[in-house]
């Protein structure tokens, strides 16, 4: 994963609530696609006319928001099935954040293992920033600053934001959860080694041993 620190960028707003992950990425091509492909298909069925051309009405199509980095969210943004696929196609049209007042739990889980970054901000914040971006019509930026935990507003306003301390620990250095366990095996090693002189019996020793 690319690690995530300070991102200075333009923002779309999708103000809509209950965006599932149906729409996000359409089964079929979880079935059809490669992973690192999926991108042109993020919102397919929003994003494209019935004939296969772009739907001028689909938020990154337009030129004021196309190649925004940043997703400005309405409630329970990514709900409905768990797959993981929703996060890849996101990532794969250049999403590196989403901002919203809340997540599907599983999608929210999936964004720190691939590199996206999920920010829980309240309501009228979020709606805020939504209408900031619009008044500007991608102008104006929006920066994340994981390493303060803060967002900036085009207005140059500050909102902190939580999140879990070893979650942010992956996104700055770019590891996922396995990586991060295995970048902690010498103390993990380490740990073993007393636990084993402790408590013997809980190490079976190999056969003949």
């Amino acid at each position: 994963m690319k690690p995530f620190t300070v991102l200075d960028a333009k923002a779309a707003p999708l103000m809509q609530q209950n965006v599932n992950t149906d729409i996000i990425i359409p089964i079929h091509r979880l079935r059809d696609v490669a992973q690192a492909d999926l991108g042109p298909y993020a919102f397919e069925p929003w994003r494209y006319l019935p004939d296969g051309s772009e739907n001028p009405e689909f938020f990154l199509n337009k030129p004021a928001y196309r190649g925004a980095e940043i997703v400005v969210a309405d409630n329970n943004f990514a709900c409905g099935s768990s797959r993981e696929g929703a996060v890849w196609a996101m990532a794969g049209m250049g999403v590196r954040c989403v901002i919203a007042p809340s997540f599907g739990p599983i999608f929210f889980n999936n964004c720190f293992q691939n590199g996206v970054l999920p920010v829980v901000l309240p309501a009228d914040v979020v709606a805020d920033l939504a209408a900031a971006v619009e008044a500007t019509q991608g102008n104006g930026k929006i920066t994340i600053d994981l390493t303060r935990c803060v967002v900036i507003a085009p207005s140059g306003e500050e909102t902190r934001f939580a999140i879990d301390a070893m979650l942010r620990e992956g996104m700055l250095k770019g590891l996922d959860q396995i990586e991060q366990t295995r970048a902690r095996e010498p103390q993990i090693a380490a740990f073993q080694a007393r636990d084993r002189a402790l408590r013997p019996w809980l190490y079976p020793q190999p056969p003949g041993a």
